[in-house]
């Protein structure tokens, strides 16, 4: 580890302990995101990567907290399905691999997935601090955006005097393909890619419109810097999905006719559908083929991994090795059950912004529904950046704040409707024991005025 990431390093994990819940996520996000990947100390057997030990320091906090420690949108099926997601990829692959090192290798797997994802659920409790950590993006894009860029044109990757990796620049077909701090360039260019709709909602809601506009030209730089094709297609799928807000009304059209397209191209094609991938070279020399190759593979070797994974896919096929490509790495490293949960929590994050955004349609709170639209695009540029790459360095994070930020984006909505939901048994109740006027008896008239048993009540 570099003195002087050891230094921020310290100083983190300080003001992750003593600062305020809305300003401990800020020393969080900038060392977990900003150090470069690969910054470690071996201590004990374990790989203390940065982001890792400050993760811990987190847990910390969150203990230390006791009964003022709130989670928000606590009782959601989001949190349980990311529960199995990550416990069932462990369990796999300790029984996988049966050994000492593989228990170690997971239970540090579990630190980061189940430590990160319920220290941001803590940190991050209303709309202010998904605020206040899209600002924090915007800094980390910034830092990044500059970086990639003085890599593509001089030829010079600071973050690599930190020594985790070469100050050099990898090079495809002739261009410098920038990383920055992160682990590849493709997760670069990805992280700058998925990270553009919350941009957006900064500038729409006027919480921050200059603030916005830094963080566009900051992902803008990140994505084209990395010269991947993957982070370009993501970036597309953020600004196509903000794009598809006139038409919000009719997506379930949209779907079904994603679906029909899918099963056409499947009966028209010689080879399967999922070849579709290997057409697509927006940037020269992509990988497209072997993206395509990878899932025909995974495939067709289901017997291998669909029980606990497999540690054989390098005989797959020609570079097989390299699971790029997010669902075929759940696959490969926890079998059918964690590609299924992997699956779930997709769809359950979908769901629940979808039904949120509907409640606030019904509720003609347009700022809260694009708020909740600009969730959507983040997920869906995620699911297409998915079938290009697989996450594993700060990107990881990054995933893991966003779904910790979709239980707060919804809760408010859903506890409505869960009242008033809870509140309609009772009106009808009383609605059905309330007597009707017309059905009491009615006393003798008195000088000429009929007088009624409601009129009496009444007078009393």
């Amino acid at each position: 580890m570099h003195p002087a990431v050891l230094a921020a390093m310290l100083l983190a994990i300080i003001l992750v302990l003593v600062l305020p819940r809305k300003q401990a996520m800020v020393p969080l996000f900038l060392i977990a995101l900003v150090t470069p990947f690969g910054q470690q100390l071996y201590l004990g057997g374990v790989h203390w990567f940065v982001l890792r030990t400050v993760i811990l320091t987190g847990c910390v906090r969150v203990a230390a907290a006791k009964k003022e420690m709130r989670v928000a949108g606590s009782s959601n099926t989001l949190d349980k399905a990311f529960c199995l997601w990550a416990v069932s990829r462990a369990v796999a692959f300790m029984l996988l691999y049966r050994e000492g090192g593989a228990v170690v290798n997971q239970m540090a797997f579990l630190l980061d997935a189940l430590g990160g994802y319920f220290v941001l659920r803590y940190l991050i409790q209303d709309e202010d601090d998904v605020a206040r950590a899209a600002k924090l993006l915007v800094v980390v894009t910034l830092i990044m955006g500059a970086g990639m860029l003085n890599e593509r044109l001089r030829g010079v990757n600071v973050f690599g005097y930190a020594g985790s990796f070469s100050v050099v620049p990898q090079f495809r077909d002739g261009q410098i393909r920038a990383q920055g701090a992160f682990g590849h360039p493709v997760l670069a260019g990805v992280f700058g890619a998925t990270v553009i709709p919350l941009f957006f909602w900064l500038w729409k809601s006027g919480k921050a419109r200059g603030v916005a506009l830094a963080g566009f030209a900051g992902s803008t730089a990140m994505v084209l810097a990395s010269a991947s094709s993957t982070p370009v297609l993501a970036m597309i799928a953020s600004v196509g999905g903000l794009c598809l807000w006139p038409i919000r009304h009719y997506m379930r059209g949209v779907r079904w006719g994603i679906v029909l397209t899918l099963v056409v191209l499947s009966l028209v094609m010689k080879a399967p559908v999922w070849y579709v991938i290997a057409h697509v070279d927006i940037v020269s020399a992509s990988s497209g083929w072997h993206r395509a190759q990878l899932v025909d593979t995974f495939v067709k070797h289901w017997p291998d991994w669909w029980l606990i994974g497999t540690k054989n896919d390098a005989s797959w096929g020609s570079e097989t090795v390299d699971t790029s490509n997010q669902l075929v790495a759940e696959g490969v490293s926890g079998g059918l059950v964690a590609l299924f949960w992997f699956i779930v929590i997709l769809r359950r994050g979908f769901g629940a912004l979808g039904t949120a955004r509907r409640l606030a349609l019904r509720g003609q709170d347009r700022n809260q529904e694009w708020f909740l639209w600009s969730l959507c695009a983040v997920m869906l540029s995620h699911v297409v950046a998915f079938w290009g790459t697989a996450y594993w360095d700060q990107t990881r994070f990054w995933w893991f704040a966003f779904l910790a930020i979709i239980p707060v984006a919804t809760m408010r909505l859903h506890s409505a409707q869960n009242e008033r939901q809870s509140a309609a048994p009772i009106q009808a109740d009383l609605d059905y024991w309330q007597p009707d006027p017309a059905a009491l008896p009615q006393p003798a008239q008195a000088d000429g005025q009929p007088t009624t048993l409601v009129d009496d009540a009444a007078h009393v």
